[in-house]
């Protein structure tokens, strides 16, 4: 059980990074700056932008924690 936590977390590691890159390099169609580009396309695309990338690797690290944790 152990591995498919760990597979778990660093899917979370990855997604989180790959978000970031994402959020740096994503054009927007409204918005003038880089930030309310990223806020429209959560909002457009939802988990397929970069903020939700981000956001879903967070949640995977911090589900895998806390099952080795409490689990």
């Amino acid at each position: 059980m152990l591995g498919l936590v760990s597979i778990f977390i660093i899917f979370g590691i990855v997604l989180t990074v790959w978000g970031i890159y994402r959020m740096k390099t994503d054009d927007g169609i409204f918005g003038k700056s880089q930030k309310s580009k990223n806020i429209f396309n959560l909002l457009l695309m939802g988990e397929a932008s970069g903020i939700g990338q981000f956001l879903g690797g967070i949640a995977c690290v911090i589900i895998g924690i806390a099952y080795l944790l409490f689990g």
